[in-house]
């Protein structure tokens, strides 16, 4: 009796390869640039840093390697915003006065860029709404407009992203000695939020298939830059202003970005929290939706509040060691920081419901939105009506 062996397959896991494995030669090629960059960076303007801020420099190293091996097309779009911003410090040579040139002028100096950003949002805004109404009328998946709604976002997070960069450099061309992140006011870090929100979303979009989505994600982002520009006219707001002595600290800049990546989470959730309410209506009624399953929005918005509520969670850390830093307690109850701990109670309460009591569906798409108002009152409610320690941040 002769007895054949058979090629058992392997399982999945066991042919995964690993992540590190899976890189490849333009990757680390990818990582040898972004270290240069920050080499030349050091070398080049080391006197404006000190050992803090070197070493908050190659830490944004790292996490900028890792996201371009992570999404890939963060790869083109970090070096692009680099050489874009790059090209513009070199317009000015050192001189201010330089803005009225051309270039400066109407594309790449910060204020120039950001109006780019600000209009290239209302664009994708524009392309999603009529690609996922064309779409629907077709029965189609996706369409040139709904593709043209991914690419002005794309280009809108670079216009920020490049405009945050310049308006940098334009702070130690105005005030050598009082230069700063712009990560200081409502204005600057409105314009990070739109970054960090649109680069956030086309990551979920690729990776879930969901560009008819885009309409929800950019009318509030739309919403966003009209509170900016309305912010910029009426106060002025994007004139660079020095620090003033609370936000004189290097802490500033960590805690501010890593707080935004959880405002952008959530304020994507509450949107796609607008979207699954919308596919469980058609769902019940038995109408083929024009949108996602609503399981799959679901899915979506499960990760944008799983990701907003690690990166609030860090910087709720970094605010309490930055608090200790500068008046000597880490907690104290102020209003802002109060608020801070509802926003992250409410979404550590929305994960519970979901990973532990199962819960799904309407209840949470509408704590998703709810939770919009709860962290905007947050943000912004609580400059405006209570006063405490971080009363820096009015309107």
């Amino acid at each position: 009796m002769t007895i054949q062996n058979k090629a058992v397959p392997e399982h999945e896991l066991l042919t995964h390869k690993s992540f590190m494995r899976s890189l490849n030669a333009v990757d680390w090629v990818f990582a040898l640039i972004i270290a240069a960059i920050a080499y030349f960076a050091q070398t080049h303007v080391g006197h404006h840093m000190d050992i803090y801020e070197v070493v908050i420099l190659w830490a944004s190293v790292g996490i900028a390697v890792f996201l371009g091996w992570f999404f890939k097309p963060m790869r083109w779009y970090t070096v692009l915003c680099l050489a874009l911003a790059y090209g513009a410090v070199n317009l000015y040579a050192g001189d201010i006065k330089h803005s009225d040139g051309f270039l400066l002028k109407y594309f790449l100096s910060s204020q120039s860029a950001i109006m780019w950003q600000c209009a290239f949002v209302f664009f994708a805004w524009f392309a999603y709404i009529a690609g996922a109404v064309l779409a629907n009328r077709q029965q189609q998946e996706t369409n040139t407009l709904l593709g043209m709604g991914t690419v002005f976002g794309w280009i809108s997070a670079v216009a920020g992203f490049t405009g945050l960069l310049v308006r940098w450099h334009e702070s130690y061309l105005l005030r050598p000695d009082a230069g700063h992140i712009p990560v200081s006011n409502l204005y600057e870090v409105f314009i990070l939020f739109l970054v960090i929100t649109g680069l956030m979303y086309v990551y979920y979009e690729g990776r879930f298939a969901v560009q008819k989505l885009g309409g929800f994600v950019y009318t509030f982002m739309a919403a966003v830059v009209c509170f900016v520009l309305w912010y910029s006219i009426s106060r002025e707001a994007h004139t660079i202003q020095p620090l003033i002595p609370a936000l004189q600290s290097w802490w500033m800049k960590i805690h501010v970005p890593a707080n935004f990546i959880g405002y952008g989470a959530f304020c994507i959730a509450a949107m796609l929290g607008v979207a699954e309410l919308w596919a469980i209506r058609a769902e019940k009624q038995g109408r083929k939706s024009w949108l996602p399953a609503s399981q799959t929005i679901e899915e979506v918005m499960y990760k944008a509040i799983a990701v907003g509520f690690l990166f609030f969670t860090i910087a709720t850390i970094l605010g309490a060691l930055w608090a200790a830093d500068a008046w000597g307690r880490y907690w104290s109850w102020d209003p802002k920081e109060t608020w801070a701990f509802i926003v992250w109670l409410n979404y550590a309460v929305w994960l519970h419901l979901r990973l532990v009591a199962g819960w799904r569906g309407r209840v949470l798409a509408w704590w998703a939105i709810i939770g919009l108002f709860v962290t905007a009152f947050a943000f912004i409610g609580v400059n405006m009506f209570l006063s405490g320690l971080h009363s820096y941040g009015t309107l």
